[in-house]
Order: structure tokens, then C-alpha cells, then sequence
């Protein structure tokens, strides 16, 4: 008899701002309505079953506040909303976003929801979305908030559930009822979740294990510099890494939140993305974990062999592969379970396309025989084959959801004689065989590359480290704000920021996960009110990402700084960066007045000029008590503000220093003047280091009359411009 052990993964990142309490992304939400339930729930059809199910704290706590009808997402607020009532930004979001799923699976399949993608059409040119958004009637967006979220609803409503079948067959011409029958579906199946996997934990037939709260990599939390173990010469972060206790408490959250949504402790740990090292096994054995897995590649590093396969996939030491360890690092113990990579691969990315019974009957056959295997080599006792895999990223890609395939695998190996299905904690009861320590790696490659390897990771590293110093050297904050600035350094530390940076992953969403990693740092700041450094508002993302379009100068300038447009050739040779609308805010109500509309910029021999057009006229809005500042990056840590006071308007310049306040005002050389535009003269002495053949960059906010910052442009990178070389006046400039 061979045993199998499967662990389905449930994992979303934390995607809740904490400070402005939206989560920006929905996939919590939607992943609840299409797997979370029905993946535990199709068990009670194969009661000889066995699994364990990994579900991860970050996505409980979110998946609990949405339940109970606490927690938003902007996908959410415009797909509730009445369709004839949505503005004409919302309009475009909707456009714009509602067809986040997989097309072969979950759009064609369904005639209205394929026809209004192709109203849409391609959104890659200029102005395309505009145009998509004037061919869609109210009742198109009302269809399309409907199927947004019907083709994400569990198979076993979309097949058993008389009003999901009842707005299956209506499929066009939706009403605001059939929006409302559709969000009492989400809620019910919502609050579905956690009972049902209680349930069938009760009943033996599951074991539920965790993650680290917020599903950091524990071996880079204990110390970045376990990195070089595989990677020596790499390159690193210039701050190291280095918090245990942080580690320590992410795991013992983890257990103290399982305990109260299930009752008891867990015993069992996946570390997020299977990573391991001898520096975290004592704080998995004081948190009360008894068992934890990862990848087959990890044990074959520790153990210094390689494990070859055959044609058919099968391993060639099965015996060495197909049993658990006891993992022992001083005096403390855990038993450890490594997965068989390629079985495991086959279903999270080869079977997708295959016939479900025939996908089946492959994947029992590949079971059966490497048991046949494993006990042909002897030893005693038999062998156990771990299958673990993400739970619900795959099913979008399957037929059915999935559902067709697993309902054929359950089914054979309920009824085959050769193999039986474990619990993860039954499997690892019999370890017996002890490993002296463990090489320090994760599933994928058996290192830490992913989230450490880029110079993307570096900055986030760094930027991560130093906001976690400025926690812990903070002074005379109350315990409130401290508690929650951990909070947002814990979060912070999720892998998932790290996973999307650099060249190896890359989705429609990149952005949206590098903007919630630094807000969560700039959280850190504000919370401790401290002034948050300026790279923190700039993405990390080198690869890929999208800057404001920018035209650099073409020669000096000399214009009249009077605060007025008063001629078309004094800005003409300068350099102009693009302004994008202030995106992401909830409500069109919550949205930060969008102020600044241009940008432009150039030189004299002397000075760099700064032009801000604005929506309204400058002089008013910097009498109603806004404010403009331009920040430097390059060189760092300078910044020329504007203001208006008794009538004038005025310009500070400070530097950014060690202080409380972080910076402190020099005398500001300069000249400034606003009426219907803002132009302001920077003496380039005012800009240490600054040279010629040198670049400065710079980013301009503003701020309201609370001094709260409401728009930051360019929003992603800096306008960076090179100083003028003395034959600047022969060539065009260059950036």
C-alpha cells in the first residue's frame, strides 16, 4: 500500500491599506467565490478521502471582514452600484477591469460575457479606453457588472443553484434585482468558507494547517545574508535584514488566529513558498508546529545527491523521497515531508488542457507506480508520495473549474487497492530517518532568488529594513500608533511584494503590488510621524514598468517669471513630463482634487526653471492654503516649497536632516511667482553637487491646507533631466 498525501495551498497577500481601509485588489473576494468553498465542500461526495488544507491567515482575516460585509474593494463598490448612476471615471474602470479572468474558461464559454469583450475591443492605443467606454450603454455596464462576477461563482452553484442557473439562462438584459440576488449569492458563500472546512475537519476527513501570518519568507526574515549561502558573489541589500522576533511572531500569530477560527493549535506549517533554514526550525518547534514540508530539490541539496527521472517522470531513489524526516537543529525537533516536484507540477501545470478522466487516470497510474517502486526498493514501512500545490490558482485554467478532474481523481483513488489517502500529520507520524539541518532554500530552485535576487528586491529590502529602525528608535509615539506601524512592517514583509518584482513574474497587477508594498512603508512614517522618504513614493519596479512619457529640453531657456502664460516661446525649448489623473481613491467623492495638469522644465546658464500649469488659477488655490513643493532625489534630500502668506507668494527651500521634523530651512536664493501658473527659478547652487554633465530629478507634490499630501507627479518615476553642457546650444538634449 502506498500512501498519499495532498496539500492544496489557500493563499492571498494582505491587500487592505490599513490606513485608508480599502483592499486595492479583489482576488480574496473572488477566490472565495470560486474555490475556497468548493474545493473543501466536493470531499463530502469521496468520504474515503483524505487532504489537508493550508489556509493562510492573511487570507482569513480577509476573507471574515468581507463575510461580514466589512471590508470594500473598489471592484465591489462600482459593481454594486446602480449602473445609470455611475460616473464617467467609473464607467471606465468598469471597461477597463471587468474582464480579470481567464478568457478560454471563464469568459468564452459565456455568449453575452464574450460579446461584451469584444464591444470593448483592444485597449493597447492611445485614447483607447475613452472610445471603448462610448460604446457601452447603461444596460451593457450592467450586464457586464453581472457577469464580472457570475463567471467567478463556484461550479456547484453554477450547476445546483436555482438563481444562478435562473441569471445563467437570462444571461443579457440584467436588472438592478439581478445585481442584488447575485451579491446575497457572494455573501452566502462568503460566510460558507470557514464553517465548511470546520466541518469537515471535524469530521477527520481534513487537517487544516497554516502559513506565517502574513506569508514572509521566515529564512530572509531571520537574515537576509542566508541569501549567499547559494548566491556568494551576489549582489545585496545595502541595509541586511535581520529580525527573528519578527519571524518568531509571525508564526505564532498564525497559530494563535487558527486556534480561534478552529478551535485548536495547528500542528502542521507550510512556510510560505516552502522555505527553510536551520535559523527557523527552533521558532516552528516553540510555536507548537510538529510537522512542515517543502520541495524534493531541498533534499537533495541537504542530503547532496540529485534525484534523476526517467522517461516517465519517475524518481530514481523513491525510497529516499517517499518518507517523512525528523529535522533536528540543536534540541529542537520537527518533522519535515518534502514534495514530489513533477507530480505535483502535473496538475498545477500540465493537466489543464487534458480530458479530466484522462488526466486522472495519468496522474493514478504516475502514483501507483512510483509506489510500486518505492516499495520494491525495500526499507520497511511504506512509502509516502506528497503532493502540494496552490489550491485555486489552477481550477480557472480547467475545464468546469476543475471540478470535473478532481471529481475523476477522487473517485480512483477511492477505489484503488494499491493506494490510500493521508492527512499531512498522519503521513508524518512515521518519520523516522533524522536530518542533522537543512539547506536553506524554497520550491523553486531550492534559493531565495525570487524575493531577493533582483536589484528591485534589493531597494524593497532596504526600504523595509530602514522603515523597521525608524519603528524601533522611534520616541514619544503612543502605544497605539506604535502597534499599528508594526503592523504595517509585519505586512510589509509578505513574500508576495518581493514575488512580482524583478524579471521572472509579471502580471496586469504589478503596479498595484509595488504601490501597496511602499504605501504600507509610507503607512509606517506617517503613523510614527515621521516624514517618509522620498524613494518610498517612487516605484521599485525597474522592468516593465510605465513612466510618465517625457520630452527632454532642447536648449536654455529664458523666460519671464511672472506667473502668467504670456508667451508661447519662452517654454518652448523646455522639457515637458506627462500628468496623469490621481487614480485608486474608492469613491469618486473620496478622490483627492485633481490640481496639477503640466509639467514643464529647462535651464538657463544659472538655474533649472519649474513650470506647473494647473486646473484653476494658481494665485487661488494657493490662497485657499495649498501648497506646492518640489522634491529632489537627485541630488537627494532638497526641497523647494510654495506658499502663500499676507498675500505674497513665497518659496522655502530646506534640507532633509536627522531631526524630528526631518528637515530643516536654508535660505532660498531663488524666484518664484504664481497667478495663473506657477514658475519658480532654482539656483543650481542651491542643489549640492549639482555639475555640468550631471542629471537632477525631482518629483512635485501638493498638499491641502491640513498639510496633508494629495497628489504626487510624476507618479511613478521622477522627471530626471541631465544639467546643461556648454555645447548645449548644438545638440538636442539628452536624458
Amino acid at each position: 500500500m502506498t500512501a498519499v498525501a495532498f496539500l492544496w495551498h489557500m493563499h492571498q497577500p494582505y491587500y487592505e491599506d490599513l490606513i485608508t481601509r480599502e483592499h486595492i485588489l479583489p482576488w480574496v473576494r473572488m477566490h472565495a467565490l470560486k474555490d475556497y468553498y468548493g474545493m473543501v465542500a466536493l470531499l463530502e461526495e469521496f468520504p474515503k478521502v483524505r487532504a489537508t488544507f493550508n489556509l493562510v491567515p492573511s487570507l482569513l482575516v480577509q476573507l471574515e471582514a468581507f463575510a461580514a460585509g466589512q471590508a470594500h474593494d473598489r471592484y465591489l463598490e462600482t459593481g454594486l452600484k446602480p449602473a445609470d448612476a455611475l460616473a464617467p471615471e467609473e464607467r471606465a474602470f468598469i471597461v477597463e477591469n471587468f474582464f480579470s479572468a481567464q478568457p478560454q474558461r471563464m469568459i468564452e464559454p459565456y455568449r453575452r460575457y464574450a460579446e461584451l469583450l469584444a464591444l470593448r475591443g483592444d485597449l493597447s492605443s492611445p485614447g483607447a479606453v475613452d472610445a471603448a467606454v462610448k460604446r457601452f450603454s447603461t444596460d451593457d455596464l450592467r450586464d457586464l457588472q453581472v457577469w464580472q462576477k457570475l463567471s467567478w461563482v463556484d461550479p456547484y452553484y453554477l450547476s445546483g443553484d436555482a438563481r444562478i442557473k435562473g441569471l445563467l439562462e437570462k444571461g443579457r438584459d440584467f436588472s438592478e434585482d439581478d445585481k442584488a440576488l447575485l451579491r446575497t449569492v457572494e455573501l452566502e458563500i462568503l460566510n460558507a468558507v470557514i464553517p465548511a472546512h470546520r466541518k469537515r475537519a471535524e469530521a477527520g476527513q481534513i487537517e487544516i494547517s497554516t502559513s506565517p501570518f502574513y506569508h514572509p519568507i521566515l529564512p530572509l526574515l531571520c537574515d537576509t545574508d542566508i541569501y549567499k549561502r547559494t548566491h556568494p558573489n551576489s549582489a545585496m541589500p545595502r541595509h541586511r535584514f535581520q529580525h527573528p522576533e519578527d519571524a518568531g511572531e509571525q508564526l505564532e500569530r498564525a497559530a494563535a488566529y487558527h486556534e480561534r477560527l478552529f478551535g485548536r493549535r495547528p500542528v502542521g506549517l507550510w512556510p510560505s513558498e516552502g522555505s527553510v533554514s536551520d535559523a527557523m526550525v527552533p521558532l516552528v518547534a516553540t510555536a507548537g508546529f510538529q510537522w512542515m514540508a517543502t520541495d524534493e530539490l531541498v533534499l537533495a541539496r541537504t542530503l547532496g545527491i540529485s534525484f534523476n527521472r526517467d522517461g516517465g517522470g519517475q524518481v530514481d531513489q523513491p525510497r529516499r523521497l517517499y518518507t517523512p524526516y525528523r529535522l533536528a537543529v540543536g534540541d529542537r525537533r520537527v518533522a519535515i515531508a518534502f514534495r514530489d516536484h513533477a507530480l505535483s507540477d502535473m496538475i498545477g501545470f500540465q493537466y489543464a488542457n487534458w480530458a479530466p478522466d484522462a488526466a486522472a487516470n495519468d496522474f493514478v497510474s504516475r502514483l501507483a507506480e512510483a509506489g510500486r517502486r518505492a516499495s520494491f526498493g525495500g526499507g520497511g514501512g511504506e512509502p509516502t508520495i506528497f503532493v502540494i500545490l496552490d489550491g485555486e490558482n489552477a481550477w480557472e485554467h480547467f475545464e468546469g473549474g476543475g471540478r470535473p478532474f478532481l471529481r475523476a481523481l477522487y473517485k480512483r483513488l477511492s477505489d484503488h487497492p494499491d493506494l490510500r489517502t493521508v492527512t499531512m500529520s498522519e503521513a508524518c507520524r512515521g518519520a523516522r530517518d533524522t536530518l542533522p539541518g537543512i539547506f536553506p532554500g524554497s520550491w523553486i530552485d531550492a534559493n531565495f532568488y525570487i524575493w531577493i535576487g533582483h536589484a528591485d528586491d534589493h531597494r524593497a529590502w532596504t526600504q523595509l529594513a530602514e522603515a523597521h529602525d525608524v519603528l524601533e528608535s522611534a520616541t514619544n509615539v503612543d502605544d497605539k500608533a506604535r502597534q499599528r506601524a508594526h503592523e504595517e512592517i509585519l505586512i510589509a514583509e509578505g513574500s508576495d511584494w518581493f514575488w512580482w518584482y524583478g524579471d521572472d513574474h509579471s502580471s496586469a497587477h504589478d503596479a498595484e503590488f509595488d504601490d501597496l508594498f511602499r504605501r504600507h512603508l509610507r503607512n509606517v512614517y506617517r503613523l510614527l510621524q515621521r516624514p517618509a522618504p522620498d524613494e518610498l513614493f517612487v516605484t521599485n519596479i525597474s522592468v516593465g514598468a510605465q513612466p510618465a512619457m517625457q520630452v527632454d529640453p532642447t536648449g536654455l531657456i529664458h523666460p519671464t517669471l511672472d506667473g502668467e502664460d504670456s508667451s508661447y516661446f519662452e517654454w518652448l525649448a523646455a522639457g515637458e513630463v506627462e500628468v496623469r489623473e490621481v487614480s485608486g481613491a474608492m469613491h469618486q467623492a473620496d478622490r483627492p482634487r485633481r490640481i496639477l495638469t503640466g509639467i514643464k522644465f529647462g535651464f538657463d546658464p544659472e538655474r533649472l526653471m519649474i513650470r506647473l500649469d494647473v486646473a484653476e488659477r494658481a494665485a487661488d488655490i494657493l490662497s485657499e492654503g495649498y501648497t506646492f513643493a518640489v522634491t529632489f532625489l537627485e541630488p537627494e534630500g532638497i526641497r523647494v516649497s510654495f506658499a502663500k502668506a499676507h498675500g505674497e507668494v513665497h518659496a522655502t527651500l530646506s534640507v532633509r536632516n536627522g531631526g524630528p521634523e526631518g528637515w530643516a530651512e536654508r535660505p532660498f536664493t531663488g524666484h518664484v511667482a504664481a497667478e495663473t501658473i506657477v514658475e519658480v527659478a532654482v539656483p543650481l547652487t542651491d542643489l549640492p553637487g549639482a555639475a555640468n554633465g550631471k542629471a537632477v530629478s525631482f518629483v512635485v507634490t501638493t498638499s491641502d491646507p491640513a498639510g496633508t499630501e494629495v497628489e504626487r507627479q510624476p507618479a511613478t518615476h521622477p522627471v530626471r533631466v541631465e544639467l546643461p553642457s556648454p555645447d548645449l546650444e548644438a545638440r538636442n538634449w539628452t536624458a
